[in-house]
C-alpha cells in the first residue's frame, strides 16, 4: 500500500512566490526577462541580475503592475566572489546567463573559451554555492538552471557552450543529491533554440561554419533536428520554470525538463 501524498492540497495549485526572494541571472533580455517577469507575477521579491545594464533598465520600465517586487543589478558573473554574495539570502536561484561562439575547436580562441566556462559553469556554482546556506537553513529553496538541448546533444562548431552545459547539468545533479534532505530542490530546464539576442546573434556565424546562406540557417541548421520547425518562445521556457518552483513540483528533482520539439527523440 503507498502512502498518500504529502501535500494532496497542492493539485492544480496556482504559483505564489509572495514572500519569497528569487534571483535570476541574464536577465536583461531573452529567457531571463521572461522568468524575471513571470517569478514577480507570481509575487516573488525578483533580483534581476545582468552585466546589460541598458537591458535591466527596459526590463524596469516595462514591468508594469506586478504581484511581487522587481529589481535590477548590474553584476557581471566573471567576478565570481561577486555573484556568490549577490546570491546570499534567496529563495530561488535562476541560473540563466549564457554566451555563445560559434567556431571550430583549431580556429576557437582560448580566452573565449574560459569565459564561456567561467559564465556559464563557474558562476553558476558560486551562485548556487552562495544560496544554498539561506536555502538549508529555512528547509525549503528551488534552483533552475537554464540548460540547453546542448546539455544533452552536441553540434559541431560549439565546443566551450555544449562543454558548459554538459557540466551545468551535471552540477544541477549533484546540488539535487546533496540539497533533497534540506528540501531543495535542483532541475534543469533544457530548451532548444529559444527566439532570442543570443540566437539570432549566432546566425551569420552559423552561416559562416556550416557554409550555407544566412537566410538558410534557421531551416536546415538550427532546426534540422526539431521535429517541431520553429523556435520556442522565452515565455514557454519561464513557464517550465515557474511549473518547477511551484508547490506541485515538490518531488522533481535531478531531472532536466526538456523543450526540444523531439529533438532528443531521434
Amino acid at each position: 500500500m503507498t502512502s498518500p501524498s504529502p501535500h494532496p492540497a497542492h493539485q492544480g495549485s496556482p504559483l505564489d512566490l509572495a514572500g519569497r526572494t528569487a534571483l535570476v541571472t541574464g536577465a536583461a533580455g531573452g529567457i531571463g526577462r521572461a522568468c524575471a517577469l513571470r517569478l514577480a507575477a507570481a509575487g516573488a521579491e525578483v533580483r534581476a541580475v545582468d552585466r546589460d545594464a541598458a537591458g535591466l533598465a527596459a526590463l524596469a520600465e516595462g514591468s508594469g503592475s506586478l504581484a511581487g517586487t522587481l529589481e535590477t543589478q548590474v553584476l557581471d558573473l566573471t567576478d565570481l566572489d561577486a555573484a556568490e554574495r549577490a546570491a546570499a539570502g534567496t529563495d530561488v536561484l535562476v541560473n540563466n546567463a549564457g554566451i555563445q561562439l560559434v567556431r571550430p575547436i583549431e580556429e576557437f580562441p582560448p580566452e573565449v573559451f574560459h569565459t564561456v566556462l567561467t559564465v556559464m559553469l563557474e558562476a553558476p556554482f558560486r551562485l548556487i554555492r552562495g544560496a544554498l546556506p539561506h536555502m538549508y537553513a529555512q528547509g525549503w529553496g528551488r534552483i533552475v538552471n537554464i540548460s540547453s538541448v546542448h546539455g544533452l546533444r552536441a553540434s559541431a562548431y560549439k565546443s566551450a557552450y555544449v562543454a558548459a552545459k554538459h557540466g551545468l547539468e551535471g552540477l544541477s545533479k549533484t546540488t539535487a543529491l546533496e540539497g533533497a534532505p534540506h528540501g531543495v530542490t535542483s532541475n534543469c530546464v533544457s530548451p532548444a533554440y529559444v527566439r532570442t539576442p543570443l540566437v539570432e546573434k549566432q546566425l551569420a556565424d552559423q552561416a559562416r561554419a556550416h557554409g550555407v546562406p544566412e537566410e538558410r540557417v534557421l531551416s536546415e541548421v538550427l532546426l534540422q533536428d526539431s521535429a517541431l520547425k520553429r523556435l520556442i518562445e522565452p515565455e514557454e521556457v519561464a513557464e517550465a520554470v515557474a511549473y518547477l518552483c511551484g508547490p506541485h513540483a515538490s518531488f522533481v528533482t535531478g531531472t532536466s525538463l526538456v523543450l526540444d520539439g523531439g529533438w532528443t527523440a531521434h
